[in-house]
């Protein structure tokens, strides 16, 4: 079982100033305590602990108000520690959970008073809910005003295309589709990734650029990326950290990868939509 590296201590200042409720629409929590909070048998990879106490300073550190909590695939469909964080902190915290297809309605409820927002189908670490369940999953969801969030290829839109568009629930990408920015823009998936964003109310989330390129710690290769994401519709677009950074062979510094954001975004305006205004609408943040 793969052993994950810890995040760094240091985090390095993200070069731009933040605005008022930015959020970070994208990291984990990892209980210190494994007896209350077991991992599951068929996880892909060990992490280590990334209490709630961590994520704050985290979160804090780097500028951020608000902050989005995804369940991690080591806990599969046991989502109670994150829903036991998300519950201290209702109005700075949202959440996206892991469910099987038999989830009830009266349970998804008790989740949306937590702070859930949107359930997530992983096809890439074991642990997680695949695409088979995704229709019933989004008919059971579509009364609570969520999302389905995606972490898979890119290379696998062109075929799920016409499954996707008829979903009665928006989706997200996660990591800008972690596919390899070495297969370029003009590769089908990105394509249908951008027709997604632009045509039918998806979201991509601008994270994980050391899941999709090999350029450490700089990246450089993502900048065209990710600005043809942004470009293709801003107002689809959102950050998130992937903080404590699992499963990857170097742990990168997670202030130096909000200082992406401005080589991504150079305008202030832009970055506002990214870090604030397009999460808040998206997760439900009051004013």
């Amino acid at each position: 079982m793969q052993l994950c590296l810890a995040p760094l201590q240091e985090i390095a200042p993200a070069g731009f100033e933040l605005p008022a409720n930015a959020c970070d629409t994208h990291a984990h929590v990892v209980s210190d305590d494994t007896n209350t909070y077991p991992f599951v048998a068929n996880r892909s990879y060990t992490p280590p602990a990334a209490p709630e106490s961590n994520y704050l300073s985290m979160l804090e550190r780097t500028g951020m108000q608000r902050g989005v909590l995804i369940q991690i695939s080591v806990y599969g469909d046991d989502n109670r520690y994150m829903l036991k964080v998300l519950q201290r902190h209702p109005d700075k915290l949202r959440g996206i959970a892991v469910v099987r297809e038999d989830v009830t309605q009266t349970q998804l409820q008790q989740m949306h008073e937590a702070g859930v927002r949107g359930l997530r189908l992983n096809v890439l670490f074991g642990g997680g809910t695949g695409f088979d369940a995704m229709e019933t999953l989004a008919g059971k969801i579509a009364e609570f005003g969520w999302h389905m969030q995606f972490l898979m290829d890119a290379r696998q839109l062109p075929e799920l295309l016409p499954r996707l568009k008829r979903l009665p629930v928006p989706g997200v990408i996660d990591h800008m589709g972690h596919m390899p920015v070495a297969e370029s823009i003009n590769h089908p998936g990105f394509r249908a990734m951008q027709e997604l964003i632009e045509k039918h109310d998806w979201w991509v989330k601008l994270s994980g650029a050391y899941r999709i390129s090999d350029d450490f710690p700089d990246f450089a290769d993502v900048v065209p990326w990710a600005q043809a994401l942004i470009n293709t519709n801003e107002n689809r677009m959102l950050w998130g950290s992937d903080w404590p950074h699992v499963s990857i062979p170097r742990m990168p510094n997670t202030g130096l990868l909000l200082a992406q954001l401005a080589k991504w975004a150079p305008e202030s305006r832009q970055r506002n939509k990214i870090l604030v205004d397009n999460p808040a609408a998206l997760y439900g943040f009051k004013a």
